[in-house]
C-alpha cells in the first residue's frame, strides 16, 4: 500500500476590499443576489456572480422548494443560467456569497459537492481554470485559483470513454 496526500493553496483576504478590482466587483454582485434567494427552510442564503470572458456577468441565488430535492444552489443556477445564455463564453471566475438569518456567518461557505461537480464540468470543458471567490456575509475572503483545488479527484467524462 502506498499513502497519498493531496494539498492546495487558496488565498485569505481580510475584506473585499483587499480582492482587486474585476474580483470585488463581482463579490458585490454576488452579495446582492444572495439578498434575493428564496431561502424560507433553510434560512441560508446564497449569492453566486459568474464573470464571463466577454464581460458579462450572470448572476444566480438558492432556491429552495418544500420538496428539498427540487431546490437548487446559486452556484449552479449562474453556472447553467451562463452556459444557456453564453454558451461559447469562457467563465473566468464564480463569487459565491453566503449568509444566515439564523447565525452571523463570519467564515466564507464553499460550494457544496454537486455544485463542485458542475463547475468542474464547465472547468474541464473550457480547458481554463475557474477562479472560485467565497466569502460569508462579512469577515474574510477565500480565492482558490481552480475548482480542482476544492475537488481534487473530479469525476469526469474520461471515465466514460
Amino acid at each position: 500500500m502506498q499513502k497519498q496526500k493531496i494539498a492546495f493553496e487558496y488565498s485569505v483576504f481580510e475584506s473585499i476590499l483587499e480582492l482587486d478590482k474585476v474580483h470585488r466587483e463581482l463579490m458585490l454582485l454576488a452579495d446582492a443576489a444572495r439578498k434575493n434567494a428564496y431561502a424560507p427552510y433553510s434560512n441560508f442564503q446564497v449569492g453566486a456572480a459568474v464573470l464571463l470572458e466577454n464581460g458579462k456577468v450572470v448572476i444566480g441565488n438558492n432556491q429552495e422548494n418544500a420538496c428539498y430535492p427540487s431546490g437548487l444552489c446559486a452556484e449552479r443556477v449562474a453556472i447553467f443560467q451562463a452556459g444557456a445564455v453564453y454558451p461559447n463564453q469562457i467563465i473566468k471566475a464564480i463569487a459565491i456569497s453566503a449568509s444566515s438569518s439564523k447565525q452571523s456567518l463570519k467564515m466564507p461557505a464553499a460550494p457544496c459537492g454537486n455544485c463542485r461537480q458542475s463547475i468542474a464540468e464547465y472547468e474541464l470543458k473550457q480547458v481554463q481554470p475557474i477562479t472560485i471567490l467565497m466569502s460569508g456575509a462579512e469577515g474574510n475572503v477565500f480565492k482558490c485559483d481552480s475548482i480542482s483545488d476544492l475537488l481534487p479527484l473530479a469525476f469526469d467524462s474520461t471515465y466514460l470513454i
